[in-house]
């Protein structure tokens, strides 16, 4: 009797602990995920994964003693965790891996705090887990952006970000933007344009704005953004450069200054009328030139940390 009633106990309390955690995991939707990152940002949601994770752990932890508890009264049950020392020993292999892969950042040629390369937001132990969690959620992202990987989480809501022009989207394109192109990388290709698009604000406009241009031929990244802009203005296009001010001096000729969604600043040139002159060889023998107006852009700015 005694024995039937500490096999019932063990069934609720495992039914309890299922009811608790297993529904609410389940429940949880990619849409709910990236409302909550709209919501409450994106270091709220890390916190509170690492607390669901916490929770987890703990929860696997009682099974197994549950599992322990009922091979004692001779019920054959699964193994739901090994040895303390094999579960350390994975936790560092995993922990070495991603140290290893927040270590190939480094200082490039950017000198902006969000510009430092392939690792982001300090060293790789900062934050905790959270922390950890964060940068390797942002890293997917930034490379999902240059194109080096795709898919992934931070993949997915950079993508579901872009579409609408949100902020998490904006802070990936501001940092491939103004990193280092060596180990960050560029953007390039019809990514590029939705992303220049959604970086200058017009994306979240909405499809039923007004006068919204057009971008093409876009390369991001290093600092400089090159492009080709077609609006009313320009209804053939004009090639534009832009150039983020904490990194270059300003430039010569006619300029405006932009400010990003990721409320960053930078210089903005359209190409300008100039002479081009084709060399050719007259019937005299001499050589004579055909001269004619092109739009061209101007030469670039000089890199502040080049003077």
């Amino acid at each position: 009797m005694r024995k039937t009633r500490k096999i019932l106990l063990v069934f609720v309390l495992a039914l309890v602990f299922t009811s608790l955690f297993a529904v609410p995991a389940f429940a949880v939707t990619e849409d709910e995920v990236q409302q909550q990152v709209n919501t409450i940002g994106r270091e709220g949601v890390t916190g509170n994964i690492f607390i669901w994770f916490l929770c987890a752990i703990g929860f696997l932890k009682v099974s197994q003693k549950i599992d322990s508890f009922m091979s004692s009264l001779g019920i054959n049950v699964g193994h739901t965790g090994g040895s303390m020392l094999a579960e350390a020993m994975i936790a560092a292999k995993g922990i070495a891996s991603i140290k290893s892969f927040g270590g190939h950042g480094g200082g490039g040629g950017s000198r902006s705090g969000a510009s430092s390369g392939g690792s982001y937001g300090g060293g790789f132990a900062s934050g905790g887990l959270a922390g950890v969690v964060s940068r390797s959620f942002r890293n997917s992202a930034v490379k999902n952006a240059t194109g080096s990987k795709e898919g992934g989480l931070g993949g997915k809501a950079f993508a579901s970000s872009l579409e609408k022009g949100g902020g998490f989207a904006n802070r990936v394109i501001g940092t491939v933007a103004t990193g280092n192109i060596s180990t960050t990388g560029s953007m390039t290709g019809e990514k590029a344009s939705a992303a220049l698009s959604s970086y200058l604000g017009y994306t979240a406009l909405g499809e039923d704005a007004e006068d919204v241009p057009n971008f093409s031929n876009v390369e991001i990244g290093g600092g400089r953004i090159m492009a080709t802009e077609t609006s009313s203005e320009h209804p053939e296009g004009i090639a534009i450069g832009m150039y983020h001010a904490d990194q270059y001096m300003a430039p010569s000729g006619e300029y405006s200054t932009v400010t990003a969604a990721d409320g960053t600043t930078w210089y903005k040139q359209y190409a300008a009328d100039t002479v081009e002159r084709k060399p050719y060889k007259a019937p005299d023998g001499n050589i004579a030139y055909n001269e004619s107006i092109v739009k061209k852009l101007p030469d670039p700015p000089k890199r502040k940390d080049r003077i």
